[in-house]
């Protein structure tokens, strides 16, 4: 029998909703409550709310995982900041892939990310530390996805593209065989890349 592990959500809006969904569908994990600034946040898709950032560190613990569902929008800077946190506490960091999405075995996908509905990560690729791979999001063979890069909702990066840290990829938009995509890049919904 699986051993189902604790996980704790860091962030209460619309992309923890989807991440939970994943959870949900994934059934690696039992979601143990939500991180949140919001004061007046009690609960997500029936989740407790079980504190404020200032209590995170306190719940870090041997037997439970975590997640930063903060979404991104052209910044990483809020998910690095909680990720320190993390890392400066020695909390285990989640890992969480859609059994709807499909991962080649010849992949990698490093501890922090998320791999959406119905996504694409095909061989040979590598998607770093606290990425989001959303819905519907394709991957190609030979990619490289730095550390706190977004490929947003039915993104096309195709073969031996490399996206360096924290680039958003905006909905919708095509990049072109082997293009780089230097640091802090944001590439807008629907843009097609191809030099």
């Amino acid at each position: 029998m699986k051993k189902i592990l604790n996980i704790i959500l860091i962030g209460g809006g619309g992309h923890c909703k989807s991440v939970i969904d994943v959870i949900e569908q994934e059934g690696k994990y039992q979601i143990k409550g939500i991180i949140d600034s919001d004061s007046t946040l009690k609960n997500v898709l029936g989740y407790p709310v079980v504190g404020r950032d200032e209590m995170l560190a306190s719940l870090i613990n041997e037997n439970t995982y975590f997640l930063i569902t903060v979404g991104q929008i052209k910044s990483y800077e809020v998910r690095l900041k909680i990720a320190n946190l993390l890392y400066e506490n020695s909390a285990k960091m989640a890992t969480v892939i859609s059994p709807l999405a499909y991962v080649s075995k010849h992949a990698k996908i490093n501890k922090g990310t998320v791999v959406m509905h119905k996504s694409m990560v095909n061989a040979d690729a590598e998607v770093g530390k606290h990425c989001i791979i959303n819905t519907l999001a394709n991957v190609e063979h030979d990619v490289k996805v730095e550390d706190f890069c977004h490929v947003s909702t039915a993104a096309i990066v195709n073969g031996g593209v490399h996206v360096k840290r924290g680039s958003f990829i905006g909905s919708n938009a095509t990049i072109l065989n082997h293009i780089v995509i230097e640091e802090n890049s944001v590439v807008s919904a629907g843009k097609f890349i191809k030099r």
